[in-house]
């Protein structure tokens, strides 16, 4: 506990300042550190996708992140073991919007829509996951641009 909870910590108890910059460090009131503090933390937070959109903001606005949209093409066991199925709902758990579907070549194909943090989170995933019964060789993207708004509303399965 602070003996005097209206000055910086740092001063010694004569009122000399303890740290090394002697000229900067006067009697900060502790509030303002405190305030500094809790900024520092909500940055912190904000850059882990901790925090929760107010009311009324899009997910975008909250985040401060941009709308990307890329295609995907993942290669390797990816028929078969439920791969679009485990796409589809870690897109749906990200926030993702767009689709998946399977491809003649036997790959799995898709597009993903989102705040770009997520969008590489989900990149990501596809490189290194997938379903649980799946064996990823290779993922390939293409075709990131940035976006104004989102073209799907939710994340589907194409057959």
């Amino acid at each position: 506990m602070l003996s005097d909870p209206g000055v910086c910590p740092s001063l010694a108890k004569d009122g000399a300042p303890r740290c090394a910059l002697r000229s900067f460090c006067r009697k900060i009131p502790v509030s303002a550190l405190l305030l500094a503090g809790v900024g520092m933390l909500i940055a912190f937070l904000g850059t882990l996708g901790c925090l929760v959109p107010a009311p009324g903001l899009s997910m975008s606005m909250a985040e401060g992140d941009t709308l990307i949209s890329v295609d995907y093409e993942i290669f390797g066991k990816v028929q078969g073991v439920f791969f679009r199925k485990y796409t589809q709902a870690e897109g749906k758990k990200l926030g993702l919007v767009g689709w998946v579907q399977n491809t003649d070549q036997g790959t799995v194909q898709g597009q993903l829509q989102g705040p770009a943090s997520k969008v590489r989170h989900m990149q990501e995933w596809l490189e290194t996951k997938g379903s649980p019964k799946s064996h990823i060789d290779r993922a390939s993207f293409h075709h990131e641009k940035v976006i104004v708004k989102l073209d799907y509303t939710d994340f589907q399965i194409v057959k």
